[in-house]
């Protein structure tokens, strides 16, 4: 094998179709070279000589970061792309060409890569229930395709997005996750870009306001409800979290002697603070005391520490075990996590809080559509109406632009104090 030309198409494949900047790619070719220049029996397992090479590394002194990024450059050689030339040699898409897929390696793929780039366990399902639905939609209107090949070209991704634009009718935003499930599939997994997508039938998204409850509807939906489901809807409400954010939080994110929240890993990956009201910190402290028993009784037990994300169950291999780490708002049943395999407690699912609201609302009377997101948006609008400023409330969310916060003002500007209607002026001049 000319090694030279080699890397030169793999450095080519990873700067096209995986979008990697110029000098992390420079850096994932030195890798695999470095780790096919190595004098081991060739006829040795791959994952011996992976594991091998890493604790080589280690044990040169080579910092962490550079030991995983040398982890996921080999992974993209040889499970993306000798997967792909492989399939392209067997007549897959190449440079517009058709050709037909295996399904069954394509989702083991689609797995691998999700995982790769630390995508959440929801997300990761929610795109391979994508990609699955698009190749069944492919094998069943292409006579050449099959439950095991599908063909896979910008005609028949666009055929799909408008089949549910026009047949299905779904909102824009299910199109829009469609696609973008379907463009990692291309970008990460087959290795190829879709094109110009504008001649599809895509739904548009259309300008709608925020759902927003008034303090006194804030006050009477908390009236209706208790126990551990009252007190996440409350921190959610105190500071503008999302739900994913609400039952992610771990012990050691809360900051009582600064009123302030740690949002880890949120939208987009990124942490940032939020406020921790003042009013929440006694009963708190009182929920951690009542579920510090559970997670004495998991040591106690044996149960496998709780899940850690990226690298830092390697990094710290005792950390999970920790009570800093353990979950808010734990689950109270044990379960297996289906990454891992291994059964130990989860945090509690968001279907506890979203039918606690849900029942809530309807006990106080509350005729709006009413979720958990619409105390986040009512964070927001309460304190742009407290005349906070709206850069401060963008930082709160989490929001990359400010454009996105600037929403709530149109919200705060139909709460406001009305002007007369002319019906009521003509009304009461002629009284």
């Amino acid at each position: 094998m000319d090694i030279d030309h080699e890397l030169g198409r793999f450095g080519e494949f990873i700067l096209r179709t995986q979008h990697i900047p110029e000098t992390r790619a420079r850096h994932m070719v030195m890798h695999v070279r470095r780790f096919l220049s190595r004098p081991v029996r060739q006829d040795a397992p791959l994952a011996l000589r992976v594991k091998e090479h890493l604790q080589d590394l280690e044990r040169e002194g080579v910092e962490e970061w550079i030991v995983e990024q040398a982890l996921q450059s080999l992974r993209l050689y040889f499970h993306t792309f000798q997967k792909v030339e492989k399939w392209q040699a067997a007549g897959a898409v190449v440079h517009g060409e058709q050709g037909r897929f295996p399904v069954d390696e394509m989702m083991a793929t689609l797995e691998q890569q999700l995982r790769i780039r630390n995508y959440s366990y929801r997300t990761e399902q929610t795109y391979r229930d994508w990609v699955r639905r698009f190749f069944r939609y492919v094998a069943s209107t292409d006579e050449a395709s099959d439950s095991k090949r599908v063909l896979v070209t910008p005609d028949t991704i666009r055929q799909f997005l408008s089949m549910l634009a026009i047949k299905e009718a779904v909102a824009a935003s299910t199109q829009n996750q469609a696609f973008h499930s379907i463009l990692f599939l291309c970008r990460y997994v087959i290795g190829v870009e879709i094109g110009d997508m504008e001649n599809s039938v895509r739904a548009r998204r259309g300008k709608k306001l925020p759902v927003v409850l008034s303090v006194e509807e804030v006050r009477a939906l908390f009236g209706q409800m208790s126990g551990m489901t009252l007190l996440m809807a409350r921190l959610i409400y105190g500071g503008g979290l999302r739900v994913s954010e609400c039952i992610r939080m771990r012990i050691k994110d809360l900051d009582f002697d600064n009123d302030l929240l740690f949002v880890r890993a949120g939208k987009g990956d990124k942490d940032r603070t939020t406020l921790l009201a003042a009013s929440l910190k006694d009963d708190l402290k009182a929920h951690m005391e009542s579920i510090r028993g559970w997670h004495e009784s998991d040591r106690a037990c044996g149960v496998a520490p709780v899940y850690m994300p990226g690298a830092l169950a390697r990094k710290y291999p005792k950390a999970g075990s920790e009570w800093g780490w353990f979950w808010l708002f734990p689950s109270r049943t044990l379960s297996t996590d289906p990454r891992a395999g291994l059964v130990r407690r989860h945090h509690m699912t968001d279907r506890v809080i979203q039918r606690a609201i849900q029942d809530a609302s309807g006990k106080a009377g509350i005729v709006k559509p009413v979720s958990v997101h619409t105390l986040r948006h009512s964070f927001a609008t309460h304190l742009l109406l407290a005349g906070v400023d709206l850069r401060q409330i963008q930082e709160y969310l989490g929001h990359s632009n400010v454009e996105t916060t600037m929403i709530y003002t149109h919200v705060v500007k139909n709460l406001r104090t009305p002007a007369v209607s002319p019906l009521d002026a003509l009304v009461m001049e002629s009284k």
